[in-house]
Parts: C-alpha cells; sequence; structure tokens
C-alpha cells in the first residue's frame, strides 16, 4: 500500500455536503461523478495528497443508502492507493482476509477497486484503489 488515496463519507445529500465542505476546506469539489454500478453520486475534495469522497446514495438498495440508513452520516471507508491491485488481492486474501470482491472493478475518479470485510479488519472498511492505465 503506497498511501492514504482517499476518505469516504456517506452523506444524505451531495448538494447540502458539498456546500458544507466548500466552507470547510476554502475550496470546492474538484470533480462529481456518478457511479450508477454502486448506486451513488460521489465529488472528492483534494487535500494535499489524500482526497475526501462524499457519497450520497442514488438508489435504495445501494451499500450507502444501507450505511445511512444502519448507522447515519459519516466514515464509509478508509482507501489505499496500491500499485498493482491484482497482486494485493492476492496477497491480502492469502494473509486471511476477506475480499468483498473477486475481481477489481471499476469505481469513482478512474480508479479500479476492491473492499475487504470490515469482519477481517477491526471494523473498518478498507478499499484498495488502482489508477487506471
Amino acid at each position: 500500500m503506497l498511501k492514504v488515496e482517499h476518505i469516504g463519507i456517506a452523506v444524505k445529500s451531495l448538494e447540502e455536503s458539498n456546500d458544507l465542505f466548500t466552507k470547510l476546506f476554502a475550496r470546492p469539489p474538484y470533480k462529481t461523478e456518478a457511479v450508477e454500478s454502486e448506486g451513488v453520486s460521489t465529488s472528492f475534495f483534494q487535500m494535499g495528497e489524500s482526497k475526501i469522497e462524499l457519497l450520497e446514495a442514488t438508489r435504495e438498495d445501494s451499500a450507502i443508502a444501507k450505511f445511512i440508513a444502519k448507522r447515519g452520516e459519516g466514515i464509509h471507508h478508509i482507501a489505499y492507493e496500491v500499485e498493482d491491485i491484482q497482486k494485493e488481492m492476492e496477497r491480502l486474501s492469502n494473509e486471511g482476509f476477506t475480499l468483498l470482491n473477486k475481481e477489481p472493478k471499476k469505481g469513482a475518479d478512474n480508479k479500479l477497486v476492491c473492499f475487504l470485510h470490515p469482519k477481517t479488519t477491526n471494523g473498518v472498511l478498507i478499499e484498495l484503489c488502482q489508477e487506471i492505465r
């Protein structure tokens, strides 16, 4: 793992949260994007080398909608940049971590992603991400 790539925050309203975080960070998001396959709309704020990703559910059956219904708004996941997502997935699987997807999938911000089950990471949802080349 190379660095913390971003921290994902589940929000009820992307528009309202973008306004709030724009005031907090004194800058607007550099990107907004819908990820239809995951049922979310996202926005990204650059913070030095790391980013903050806001996630709003666009479907009631999405992971973000379920998260908010159960826990409310807040930190959803921590994403780590990796050089080779396939190799990292294999390594972590061999170390006993449970992968939530068997193959990397296309995520937001031009990334391939894979999530680790929080039951194997002390209750923290971990995302691996690699820039699509």
